[in-house]
């Protein structure tokens, strides 16, 4: 084992610790603070700590991992995703934050859902909650999944071991510190990543020498590998762009946006968040390029393409940076681990405990109940991953297209219009999870091919949840008064805000 390498990661979880325990003592006292920070985040931190729970292993090892097999033509997925983002940025990101301390002070998104349209069922608040614990549970286990494939490739642990290594650091920080916790490791392990991706694409260029000679080998050996279209169709070309649609209905991502400090910090947050992504997603695919031309170029042997960076973190680097680099990855894998943990943690406590078994229970039983969630999602997550086969960039893509689908029309158009009813956002949640669920599952083709191979699932989940949402509520009673007056009450907001 590498003394060198395995003291930098050392030192990575004893930072990651520290922060929780600092998060402990300073913003653990009630639900509102555990959950959400009490709404304080600066926005820097809202903006690393978005794309760094967005991003997860996928950016160093799924997305690295796909172009190093597929060339140029899997990059399309990164630039659907930017583009997703910036909309998200745009359209979702102020008017949530407003709508959701307006619509008294929702905390969760099943809370928004419920109070923007006054659902005294309770119907959309359970349903949205079983999305969010199931999905995430499935998304969850594909962090860990990442964990447990470094910990091998890097120091030949046993994948199971990894496992728990990376499930029971991230555990420990995310129970006691957390939403503070979960943001402000977010904001250093997004800083690590943004340093990382730069740094192996340039230092494997410069180890590559004659990049000219290494350009020219490629060409001959593969001709249309650093093409952007050759072996990409047109309905693959639209779903990897419709990648950038999921960012809408993400939880993990867009309470970020609910706990910014002000409405203001809105356009610094997304100016940060989107530089930051732009360079992290162009390091991510240098790195799956500059790796296939390394490989090729010294006849190098990688079983497993997912793990490119590992690869040229061990074999470019000092032993001391190669930790650091591989503390990039764990950092990926961890930030988004712990907010999926915390955001399944908020449903099962606020959305569930609290609603159903008990409405009177107090801030500290509520906080507890909270840690306790976050271990259980854990374990099941962990139970989940223990196939060391499964794809990284599978796992996740399935999980971004539930959420998507699940999701995102029901944001879009609750924040819009007002014409939307509690019976259009059921009828929109439930079609699109169901949608996402047969073109995966079910067993059907299209030219010999499964549904999803041939087009992403997110895109007929998408279209099938909007229409969904709109047909339902045309048909549906008018909304009420109080849901008129409130939404106008939030454009009037959002306009004196623009002024």
């Amino acid at each position: 084992m590498n003394t060198p390498m395995l003291a930098s990661l050392i030192a990575y979880f004893v930072l990651m610790m520290a922060i929780g325990i600092y998060a402990y003592f300073k913003s653990t006292s009630n639900v509102s603070e555990y959950m959400l920070g009490g709404r304080k985040l600066h926005p820097a931190v809202v903006a690393l700590s978005a794309g760094a729970s967005d991003m997860s292993g996928w950016m160093l090892m799924g997305l690295p991992g796909a172009v190093y097999v597929s060339g140029l033509g899997a990059a399309w997925i990164a630039v659907g995703l930017v583009t997703g983002a910036y909309f998200n940025y745009l359209l979702v990101a102020p008017r949530l934050r407003v709508y959701t301390e307006e619509a008294d002070d929702a905390i969760t998104i099943p809370d928004y859902f419920e109070k923007r349209f006054y659902d005294n069922s309770h119907y959309l608040r359970v349903f949205s909650s079983l999305v969010i614990v199931i999905f995430f549970t499935l998304y969850t286990s594909a962090g860990v999944v990442a964990g447990g494939k470094l910990f091998e490739a890097s120091f030949g642990l046993d994948y199971q071991i990894g496992l728990f290594i990376t499930s029971g650091v991230v555990v420990a920080y995310t129970m006691f510190g957390g939403f503070l916790a979960v943001s402000l490791t977010d904001f250093v392990q997004g800083c690590i990543m943004f340093v990382a991706l730069i740094l192996v694409p340039l230092v494997t260029w410069q180890e590559l020498g004659n990049l000219e000679a290494a350009n020219q080998s490629l060409v001959v050996l593969e001709p249309d590998y650093r093409s952007w279209f050759a072996g990409v169709t047109g309905l693959g070309l639209i779903s990897s762009l419709s990648w950038g649609l999921g960012y809408f209905g993400q939880p993990h991502i867009i309470v970020r946006f609910m706990a910014i400090r002000s409405l203001a910090d809105m356009k610094t947050a997304r100016r940060i968040g989107m530089s930051w992504m732009i360079i992290a997603v162009i390091g991510a695919v240098m790195t799956g390029l500059m790796g296939y031309m390394y490989v090729s170029q010294t006849a190098t042997v990688l079983d497993d393409p997912e793990t490119v960076f590992i690869l040229l973190s061990q074999v470019l680097f000092n032993p001391y940076i190669s930790g650091f680099l591989l503390a990039a990855i764990l950092a990926a894998i961890m930030s988004t681990i712990s907010s999926q943990l915390l955001v399944s943690s908020s449903s099962l406590t606020e959305d569930l405990y609290k609603v159903f078994l008990r409405k009177q229970a107090t801030q500290f039983e509520l906080v507890t109940v909270g840690r306790l969630s976050v271990l259980g999602v854990a374990i099941v997550a962990t139970v989940l991953a223990l196939d060391s086969n499964s794809s990284i960039l599978s796992l996740v893509s399935n999980a971004w297209a539930g959420f998507g689908s699940a999701f995102g029309p029901v944001i879009l158009l609750s924040l819009y219009w007002a014409g939307l009813t509690r019976n259009g956002a059921l009828a929109s949640m439930l079609s699109g999870a169901v949608t996402v669920l047969i073109w995966i599952y079910g067993p059907f083709t299209i030219a010999g091919e499964p549904l999803s191979a041939a087009i992403y699932e997110i895109i007929p989940g998408f279209v099938v949840a909007t229409a969904a949402a709109v047909i339902v509520s045309l048909f549906d009673a008018a909304p009420s008064t109080k849901i008129n007056e409130r939404h106008q009450h939030i454009s009037a907001l959002m306009a004196g805000s623009k002024n």
